[in-house]
């Protein structure tokens, strides 16, 4: 939760948090974490440069003078520097409370592709060894994330302690709109701010004494005061049904004292915390919604499918082999079976898998469910179903660029639940199509593999699948890709 300032607003060097701790030694101001950021960061660039030189002169046993590697090098720096600015990460709440490390390695790569074409353009690439190359992006990796992990676990901890806390009063027309924003504060669950009390202008003949447990500090003459000697380091204005005026004549009083002042839309304190406040260049918008899956992330998931399902194919591949050989001389017809399954975006895709079905009792559109003991699948068909060999054709999917090995089951165009098709059947089913499907998923190895006979079942995995795509990692994607082979052998609904 967001500290609370408790009946005692924090003062300069001692004060409340959450109305408990006291917090005695220096209070850093929150405005110099972005700067102290940006030291490391500089601070690991420099170094790694030495560094490399130690490093390839330790190993390869040569003397090295850097000369142009260390041009390349302050262009990659410069780069990198420009490019995390314009992405606003040197910003407190980012530093504290997010890890950022995979945009670290995002942007670093591509102020490294900057500094490589340079090179190249100017023909100085035979100049390069490409061991010290090596050595100096190694060590500009590695000091980046430790140094990263040191400083964000520091800055946690004096978070935590109400050292680098912003104290912060809330200024609004009302005591519902003030109520609220509270309560959406305390789920942003933000330490780097200590609640310190709100001020309204009431028109009731006697004040509230407080609002959601926060100590109530007057009016808008009161809460300049306070500004002016130095009791507020933030006011965020939360607006209600204010007038233009009104707004403008606050913001002109704070902005004569060394305060900061924000102003929360009315449309957010509606909206939030479902949606939240972001820039289109220098316009404030309300985000309604927005791709977890965009920028670096695609371009991890991309790496991670191609990776997997190579390496994939090349050691499956005498697997894949024997189970050709089996479908083919235990029946009739052909090995693989393809069937038009929903993809991304909603689009239709041809899904590769292993014929496990006599070719003449097989369902194109998937509208027949597959049920246990299904006299349609063959003898063959019965074990590679159950063992998911059936699905390994999918790899072929994942190399074409229409499926990835981890993400929402592609469905069949016509599969129903019940007596209903899925989309009509569960509202907002096609939600899960904003990714790539996979051959695995989250609702899979949570027990949702198989046939789904109830609605509430089915409403079930596309929960799964739509909190997959909200809350994707590359930490998610290889838990269950290690959950999906330990549950194999143990899978009662396959069939």
């Amino acid at each position: 939760m967001v500290a609370r300032g408790g009946n005692d607003p924090v003062e300069s060097g001692r004060g409340r948090v959450a109305g408990s701790q006291t917090v005695q030694g220096r209070r850093f101001t929150s405005n110099v974490i972005p700067s102290m950021v940006m030291t490391v960061d500089l601070l690991c660039l420099l170094l790694s440069a030495p560094v490399a030189v130690i490093l390839y002169t330790l190993v390869f046993q040569q003397t090295v003078v850097p000369g142009v590697h260390t041009a390349a090098g302050f262009i990659a720096g410069v780069a990198f520097f420009l490019i995390r600015q314009s992405r606003g990460v040197y910003s407190q709440s980012f530093v504290i409370l997010q890890s950022g490390d995979t945009a670290v390695a995002v942007d670093y790569l591509m102020s490294a592709l900057l500094s490589s074409a340079i090179v190249w353009q100017f023909g100085l690439v035979d100049e390069f060894s490409r061991g010290l190359t090596l050595a100096y992006v190694g060590s500009v990796t590695v000091l980046l994330f430790v140094s990263r992990f040191v400083l964000r676990a520091a800055l946690r901890r004096l978070a935590n302690s109400g050292r680098i806390r912003q104290r912060v009063v809330l200024y609004g027309a009302d005591k519902e709109t003030l109520t609220r924003t509270c309560r959406m504060l305390d789920l942003q669950a933000l330490p780097q701010l200590l609640l310190v009390g709100v001020a309204d202008d009431y028109t009731r003949t006697t004040a509230p004494e407080a609002v959601d447990d926060l100590p109530f500090i007057g009016g808008f003459p009161e809460l300049l005061a306070k500004a002016r000697d130095g009791e507020v380091d933030q006011v965020l204005i939360a607006l209600a049904d204010m007038t233009r005026e009104r707004i403008e004549m606050i913001i002109e009083k704070l902005s004569e004292v060394a305060v900061d002042v924000s102003l929360i839309p009315r449309e957010a304190i509606a909206l939030a915390p479902d949606y939240r406040v972001n820039f289109v260049g220098q316009i404030p918008v309300l985000t309604l919604w927005q791709r977890q899956m965009r920028d670096g992330n695609t371009i991890v998931k991309d790496v991670e499918d191609f990776v997997v399902a190579t390496l994939a194919l090349v050691f499956l591949s005498p697997l894949l082999l024997v189970t050709a050989l089996a479908i083919k001389l235990t029946s009739h017809g052909p090995v693989i079976f393809k069937q038009p399954r929903f993809g991304f975006n909603n689009r239709e895709i041809m899904v590769w898998k292993f014929r496990s079905m006599y070719t003449d009792r097989q369902d194109v559109s998937g509208a027949a469910r597959t049920t246990k003991g299904d006299p349609r699948v063959t003898r063959v068909g019965r074990l590679i179903r159950k063992l998911s060999i059936d699905e390994l054709p999918q790899l072929w999917n994942v190399l074409r660029g229409e499926m990835s090995i981890v993400g929402p089951r592609p469905h069949a165009t016509h599969m129903k639940v019940g007596d209903h098709y899925y989309f009509d059947a569960v509202r907002g089913y096609a939600a899960r199509h904003r990714v790539k499907p996979g051959i695995t998923g989250l609702a899979q190895v949570r027990g949702l593999r198989g046939e789904i006979q109830t609605i509430d079942r089915a409403k079930r995995r596309v929960e799964l699948d739509r909190y997959y795509i909200d809350n994707w990692s590359l930490m998610l994607d290889l838990r269950i890709m290690v959950e999906t082979i330990v549950n194999l052998a143990f899978d009662k609904n396959a069939y």
